[in-house]
């Protein structure tokens, strides 16, 4: 099982032309579909007057999820092929948006596919490819009087803080790699009264 995930750094565009028809390509770091759903409604805003608005999106690793869908060209013509770039550079974490602006001329199925398969190339192409920790988020509730012992054992293992709460009931949201995830839980539940809620 893997420890590290390829994804892009930021938002970056690609494009492609054939025959009168514009491709432009969008590709974007996402973490969950919520986050897929948003940037592609605003890119139908955006780009409203558009004839397709070809996607496909990778998320996790373990057991990835992903999806890709044609929007309208023949079958299997353009989504799958944007999913296949994706693969290609062997990235997560990803959507690629590939708006079409029709140019009068059909381009045929194997036509569609080098053009969809190109623009978001051209996108991936465009971005900065970076490597990352593959993370889990925790929330640590514990008593006020354990938290120097808490605090210790975070520390130890380089884990990042998203939020804290420190009241007669202590509350910290944690990101953990997966590498010391397994160490650090069984170290916390050492603490009687602690509690983790994943």
């Amino acid at each position: 099982m893997a420890d590290q995930y390829k994804t892009i750094k930021e938002y970056t565009e690609g494009s492609f032309k054939d025959r009168g028809s514009r491709f432009l390509s969008f590709a974007f770091p996402v973490d969950n579909e919520l986050e897929v759903n948003k940037h592609r409604a605003d890119l139908r805003k955006k780009y409203f007057d558009a004839k397709h608005h070809v996607y496909a999106f990778h998320l996790g690793v373990d057991n990835p999820f992903f999806r890709s869908s044609d929007d309208g060209e023949p079958s299997n013509s353009s989504g799958p092929p944007v999913l296949g770039q994706i693969r290609s550079f062997g990235l997560t974490n990803i959507l690629i948006v590939v708006v079409r602006y029709f140019g009068g001329t059909k381009l045929g199925v194997p036509g569609l596919i080098n053009a969809y398969k190109s623009a978001a190339f051209d996108a991936i192409s465009n971005a900065q490819i970076i490597t990352k920790n593959i993370e889990f988020q925790l929330i640590v509730e514990f008593q006020y009087n354990e938290m120097n012992h808490v605090m210790r054992l975070l520390k130890n293992e380089g884990v990042r803080i998203i939020s804290q709460n420190f009241e007669s009931n202590c509350t910290i949201q944690i990101h953990v790699t997966k590498l010391v995830y397994d160490k650090l839980v069984e170290n916390l539940l050492k603490i009687k009264s602690l509690l983790i809620i994943p």
